[in-house]
């Protein structure tokens, strides 16, 4: 009567709290209950016995392996098939064959702790139980099991030998190591609880292992029989504690490791997977525990060793399990099976609990239903997009900050570093380096020596060194070398210079290290992945939060749960579209529309980004820097921003300006400028002029004036070197006059007031940069980039880029043959800013897409960013209000603003606080606060000739903006 008082209770043990969510909760218990009646009253005693096994195949073996175990599923009616290394396609190729040719569904197994990966090539790998032991919010943990959980389930595998609940308090545990949630008992737990509750409302079947515990020892089971010798009061505490949480939790099953265990099990040298004591004494009686119950593999020789010919797999059966794992001699061990039942040793009622319990897990798995899987788009489903939004969230969760001295990170301050980065380790560092340029100029230093090394990072004042260790398994080394511990202490000691030490390995790493005192930060990133090396990037520049904890003890400074929680500094991250709620298959139409520009022939080349929530989602480059170009654009390819200038160099200064009292909005160019205070411009107020209702000339063509007879540049104005009086460089070997920078401000004050109030205007910018240099005696160029670009990290914008950066990264904005009679490229398109030596207020500054989002971003959160303010909220509202709207001027102060009527310069679908500007070049920027969008178009639509106005004509850019808008679905 004892098996018809166990199956009720096994089917109510999954999570009864979560029935409803949980697909493997039978909600028909009379069904299932009949189907495995039906099924094992139909089997004869060998059939049964067969249930018993699970074999071990792999889907990379050669036919003849494989052939063998398809021959046992006929003759010896196995009850599963635990897979190893393999494909994902040749895997469910070969379960649909096995199961095929099963008289009973086959239950597959698989050890897939971080994801089938741990396994098979071709799928996705998720982060390692030690990661997700420094992760606080345990519903992470549990979307990460559900995930992987989903991908067993999509392979056709039931049962998830997963979570590994092993307590790791021995550091050089062989085995265990990474695969543990950690050291801390309560951490452990949650973290294994939560990974059961995911992975089974995936509909997969969950294990603990390796029971009693395999964490404190530094034997590995596969090569010999661990011993833990512990008194029992230890092993309740420790040790089985998890495990009684498990239990309470439902889980499906636990695995019973190959251990010694003196306090437990008397008899000497006998492994627990053979201790009836230890399975049926403890696990059962003594624990409750009524779901199924797996040796670990058979064929390790933590228990191989103890018999032979089929011997062990009896032994581990009169134990207590229920499935033999990877039994050596099948059917060797099924004969010795059939003569102990024989003789009474296995009873009727014994047989039928272990087979009923299998039956039951295979209705739970939906065997009763069996359909083969289904191979198209497996291995789509299998690296999806879902797969990276769940690794991003726990990485970002996981990354543990263990020192911070004087606050280092999130590093602020950017216009004071100098910063170098050291690689430490043997595998890759690519992302992380790339990633940490993203803020910053961080430069790789290399060195034969440590003598050579230092006296090259004598140049920095700070310096991070990365310990890039193999992410392929959770067994690779992961310390320090002899050498690396000795460069790190020599350079740490440096005082010159901070030094941040970000370790790409297990938390153990840090245990090589015999002293932090000089290191100023310590960062854990658990993993190399790529993503790991992106995010702890981020991390350090303050674009995410640290939340982590330390999992286990990593060094005698750091022990167990030590943490360092960082606040976010508000710079852009990176992440996917769909973490800030977009639609990635509507996204795509923007891909669509920038080509069609490009086979429009609209411009050579393009650069498009969208940020939303502070992320940077989507940042591409179209095309070529020419047609003729072999070259493709990238993102850290520079544009001419053009007009664009005017809202991201001028207006931030002469915000900062107004916010100090240096000029108000009510000041006339008089005020500004006394030599117009006889002129019809006297009246013209900073507010209308830079709100574009100041009645200005839209522009001046001042170079016109300055050629000869034939159109080209004059003699009487310049030199093709510099010389004398001749400094002002227009582009290569052209020189003007110094002289003309007086001639362009008395042009101006000549100037009639148009007869329309509203005109857009270049004028006004003149003499805002005119104002901007007299009162603070300081070129514009330089007062922006030590005001913005220096403090913000934006570190690819510039005036004249090429006194700071590669001509092959510039764009060329045209083929001049009017003025300069040469390839534009480095030097300002706008003629009247290449007449002030590229300098202008209305032109002239040059920039990829991800620095024109940071200072758009700037201005989206209210004039903060990076934990620096730039200018008060209330400023950067007063210059994002239009003024005239009652006029019919939609502008700003600066700023341009949706359209008032049908069109304008948006796609009609953005707020009415939103605002940006465009450039001539063929350059777009727009932001939205209330969507919390920043959008960024670059192009060369003016080359090779300004005069193609094709992109300008179609509404490309604002076509591209109402596809970014319809993309949101939240």
């Amino acid at each position: 009567m004892r098996v018809l008082r166990v199956l009720p209770l096994f089917l109510l043990a999954v999570f009864c709290a979560n029935a409803q969510s949980n697909p493997l909760v039978v909600k028909d218990s009379v069904s299932q209950k009949r189907w495995v009646d039906s099924k094992y009253n139909a089997m004869s005693l060998e059939e049964r016995l067969g249930q018993l096994f699970m074999v071990s195949v792999a889907s990379d073996q050669n036919k003849s392996a494989t052939d063998k175990i398809a021959q046992l599923i006929r003759d010896e009616h196995i009850g599963g098939v635990i897979f190893s290394t393999g494909g994902p396609v040749r895997q469910a190729k070969l379960t649909n064959s096995y199961q095929k040719i099963s008289k009973t569904p086959l239950l597959i197994g698989m050890d897939a702790e971080w994801g089938l990966s741990m396994r098979l090539d071709s799928t996705y790998a998720f982060p390692y139980n030690m990661t997700l032991g420094a992760i606080s919010d345990n519903r992470i943990v549990e979307k990460v099991g559900k995930q992987i959980g989903k991908h067993a389930k999509r392979l056709g595998v039931h049962i998830n030998f997963a979570p590994d609940v092993d307590i790791n308090i021995n550091p050089r545990n062989p085995i265990i190591g990474s695969r543990s949630f950690g050291e801390d008992r309560e951490n452990v737990t949650e973290k294994g609880v939560a990974f059961v509750k995911g992975m089974e409302s995936a509909g997969v079947l969950s294990s603990g292992k390796h029971f009693p515990g395999h964490g404190d020892t530094a034997t590995d089971s596969h090569k010999a029989l661990p011993i833990i010798d512990f008194p029992k009061s230890r092993l309740d505490s420790i040790e089985l504690y998890p495990y009684k949480k498990l239990i309470d939790a439902g889980v499906s099953s636990i695995m019973v490791a190959h251990l010694e265990v003196p306090a437990l099990e008397l008899k000497k040298g006998l492994p627990s997977s053979l201790s009836e004591q230890i399975i049926s004494g403890i696990l059962k009686e003594q624990m409750g525990f009524e779901g199924l119950i797996f040796t670990d593999a058979l064929n390790m020789s933590g228990v191989a060793n103890t018999g032979k010919n089929g011997d062990v797999e009896v032994k581990a059966f009169l134990a207590g399990n229920d499935m033999l794992l990877m039994p050596t001699e099948v059917s060797k061990a099924k004969e010795k099976l059939v003569k102990a039942y024989k003789k009474g040793k296995i009873t009727e009622k014994r047989l039928a609990s272990s087979v009923k319990k299998i039956l039951m897990a295979k209705y739970k798995a939906g065997l009763h239903k069996y359909r083969p899987i289904a191979l198209k788009n497996l291995y789509e489903d299998l690296n999806s997009r879902s797969d990276d939004l769940v690794y991003e969230e726990a990485i970002e969760n996981a990354i543990t900050v263990v020192k911070n001295a004087y606050y280092l990170m999130g590093i602020k301050k950017l216009e004071n570093k100098k910063i170098a980065y050291v690689k430490f380790g043997d595998a890759d560092n690519a992302p992380f380096l790339s990633e940490l340029n993203k803020y910053a100029n961080v430069t790789q230093v290399n060195g034969k020596d440590i003598g050579t090394l230092k006296k090259k990072l004598k140049e920095y004042n700070l310096v991070i060194i990365g310990l890039h260790k193999s992410n392929a398994s959770p067994w690779k080394a992961y310390s320090f070398s002899a050498k690396e511990k000795t460069w790190l202490q020599e350079i740490a000691k440096e005082r010159s210079s901070n030094v941040i030490l970000s370790v790409f390995a297990k938390p153990y790493a840090l245990l090589g290290v015999s002293s932090f005192k000089n290191i100023d930060g310590v960062v854990v990133a658990h993993q190399n992945s790529k993503l790991a090396q992106e995010k702890t990037a981020q991390l350090i520049f303050g674009a995410i939060p640290a939340k982590g904890v330390l999992p286990v003890s990593g060094h005698k400074e750091f022990g167990v749960n030590s943490s360092v929680q960082l606040k976010s500094l508000l710079r852009l991250g990176y992440s996917f579209p769909e973490r800030v709620g977009f639609d990635v298959s509507k996204l795509a139409e923007v891909d669509k529309l920038v080509q069609d520009g490009l086979d429009s022939l609209m411009y050579p080349g393009a650069q498009v980004l969208i940020a939303r929530k502070g992320k940077v989602i989507y940042n591409k480059g179209f095309g070529k820097p020419t047609y003729k170009s072999e070259e493709k654009i990238t993102p850290n390819h520079i544009y001419d921003l053009a007009s664009i200038t005017k809202i991201l160099a001028t207006l931030p200064v002469v915000m900062k300006m107004e916010e100090e009292g240096k000029i108000r909005l009510n000041n006339t160019f008089a005020d500004l400028v006394p030599e117009y205070a006889d002129t019809e411009l006297k009246n013209v107020t900073v507010l209308k002029a830079l709100s574009h209702y100041g009645r200005l000339p839209a522009w001046i063509a001042f170079y016109v004036s300055t050629l000869d007879e034939k159109r080209k540049p004059s003699g009487e104005f310049y030199r093709n070197k510099p010389l004398k009086g001749f400094s002002t460089k227009v582009t290569d070997n052209l020189y003007l006059t110094d002289d003309y920078k007086d001639s362009i401000y008395n042009r101006i004050g000549r100037q009639d007031l148009k007869s329309n109030r509203y005109r857009y205007s270049d004028v006004a910018y003149y003499v805002m940069k005119k104002y901007i240099e007299d009162k603070n005696t300081k070129r514009l160029d330089k007062l922006a980039d030590e005001f913005l670009y220096q403090p913000l990290g934006a570190t690819n914008t510039s005036y004249n880029p090429l006194e700071k950066f590669s001509k092959k990264r510039i764009v060329p904005s045209e083929e001049d043959n009017y003025y300069r009679y040469q390839t534009v490229q480095g030097y300002v398109h706008d003629m009247g800013a290449a007449m002030q030596g590229g300098v202008g207020g209305h032109a002239g500054l040059f920039s990829n897409a991800n620095d024109v989002a940071k200072i758009m971003q700037m201005y989206l959160q209210g004039g903060t960013y990076g934990g620096v303010r730039f200018l008060d909220g209330r400023t950067v509202k007063k210059f994002n209000t239009c003024y005239f709207c009652n006029k019919k001027v939609r502008r700003g102060v600066g700023f341009d603003k949706p359209q008032l009527r049908d069109k304008g310069p948006t796609c009609g679908c953005v707020s009415r606080k939103s605002f940006g500007h465009s450039g001539f070049t063929g350059t777009y920027t727009w932001a939205d606060p209330e969507k919390e969008i920043v959008y960024v178009f670059l192009s060369n639509r003016t080359y090779p000739s300004a005069s193609n106005t094709l992109l300008v004509k179609s509404g490309l850019r604002t076509r591209i903006q109402k596809a970014i808008y319809d993309a949101i679905i939240d």
